[in-house]
């Protein structure tokens, strides 16, 4: 953009050409004018040079306040980029790692009045009247980058933990996670392994029931982690696989919980003696609301810690999942242990003399979630869940026999991530055991 700028040098000489043209224009016959007519035409050439100068001084005028709005957004300009920049390299500098920074959790209370419908078995009943916070958990996340980031929990089990306490306190997860495109990604450290449906997602507002079922934390010992490497990924729209190479069981061969999958958690501490094994997964999930899903294990050896003889294990475990939009919903799943003692140096030992040379349990829970009438706030889900399952029975020879149970109830979710929880279950067995529980359960649960 550029200014005229008008000096008295050029207003004489537009003054003068005005007279100069003014006198040309007169005819060269006309007459020479009277001394009024010269006066009079004198007069109207200085009212057009005064116009002409007046106009100029407006324009000076508005060529300068042009000027200055120009300048003054200029340093407005100036002072953005500059503020911009600042913050830019203040970003770069780490101020902003609370912005990659997330924290969550969830945490669930429950009562639990139960009876022992097995009286009259010698060891006297064995009723349960408690209230207790099962679980206080903490998320803490942190993306480092686009394609690196880090997870972990950290959960608070029965309220109070230290020595003679119910509680403890335990590191869940803890990995690092690289993404290798955008399909697959490799994750090392501290992980849930991907088995069944309540170990990999156990948050209390996305299952029915107060309790775990008992497959699930039996023949499937959720909540069940371990240290290790795995792959993850999407190979085709909707299908998903992982790949665990991670530490072992090692259960115990003698007592009352011998080769009970559960009591073979070493948690990943100290975990002296661990075997390798090796966890695969595969899921569809291509259909709304529908979840299908298999997952194998196997361990070379899961006593682990007994060098008298080794122990190979597999695991087989398939689930469906489906929630349908009208609000009707079914899950399924289906596990079972197979353990192999033929080289045990005593016929008649080990896996075969508890009988737990398999180990088997499934259920069917089939459920209704719809919207709370009245102006009660949020949904309700009514269900109904049938069990079988192989247990430790702590009488005579500690055995493992068949268990059943039919839980019914119902949640209440005032908000899609509160829940409140009440069922009665009925629990029954094919052999004489040390309890079985009828009675009723109550719970509060979140997660954020």
């Amino acid at each position: 953009m550029s200014f005229l700028t008008f000096d008295s040098k050029i207003l004489s000489k537009t003054i003068g050409c005005i007279f100069f043209s003014s006198m040309v224009a007169l005819p060269a016959s006309a007459e020479a004018p009277s001394s009024e007519e010269m006066w009079r035409m004198i007069q109207e050439q200085q009212k057009l040079i005064e116009e002409l100068k007046a106009r100029l001084e407006e324009t000076d005028g508005k060529v300068e306040v042009a000027k200055k709005e120009v300048n003054e957004a200029k340093q407005e300009v100036e002072a953005a980029t500059e503020a911009m920049a600042v913050a830019q390299e203040t970003r770069s500098q780490g101020a902003s790692w609370a912005d990659k920074t997330s924290i969550g959790g969830y945490g669930e209370l429950h009562y639990n009045n139960l009876n022992d419908q097995n009286e009259n078995d010698g060891t006297g009943a064995d009723d349960v009247d408690r209230v207790d916070f099962h679980r206080f958990v903490i998320y803490l996340a942190h993306e480092f980058n686009d394609d690196i980031r880090f997870f972990s929990e950290l959960e608070v089990e029965h309220a109070l933990a230290g020595d003679g306490q119910p509680g403890e306190v335990e590191l869940e997860q803890g990995w690092i996670e690289m993404d290798i495109n955008d399909h697959h990604r490799v994750r090392a450290g501290l992980d849930i392994l991907p088995i069944g449906l309540i170990n990999p997602t156990h948050e209390p507002d996305t299952f029915y029931g107060v309790e775990r079922n008992r497959i699930e934390s039996e023949i499937i010992p959720a909540t069940w982690w371990e240290a290790g490497i795995s792959v993850i990924g999407e190979f085709a729209p909707g299908w998903n696989y992982d790949v665990v190479v991670h530490s072992g069981l090692d259960v115990p061969t003698t007592g009352g919980s011998a080769f009970r999958p559960r009591s073979g958690r070493l948690k990943v501490a100290n975990a002296d003696d661990t075997e390798l094994a090796t966890t695969a997964r595969l899921r569809y999930t291509g259909i709304a609301g529908l979840e299908v899903g298999i997952s194998g294990q196997y361990q070379r050896d899961i006593t682990a810690g007994d060098d008298l003889f080794d122990v190979p294990a597999t695991l087989f475990e398939g689930h469906v999942d489906y929630k349908h939009s009208s609000g009707l919903a079914v899950r399924a799943l289906y596990a079972r242990w197979d353990l192999d003692d033929d080289n045990l140096p005593l016929p008649g030992a080990g896996v075969d003399a508890v009988n737990a040379d398999n180990l088997v349990g499934w259920y069917v829970e089939p459920a209704y979630r719809f919207k709370a009438p009245f102006n009660i706030p949020g949904d309700i889900g009514v269900f109904a869940r049938y069990s079988e399952w192989d247990q430790r029975n702590q009488l005579g020879t500690h055995r493992f026999e068949e268990f059943s149970s039919i839980v019914t109830g119902f949640n209440w979710w005032p908000h899609e991530n509160v829940v409140f929880k009440f069922d009665y279950q009925n629990e029954d067995a094919d052999a004489p055991v040390d309890r079985v529980l009828d009675g009723v359960n109550l719970g509060l649960g979140y997660q954020f």
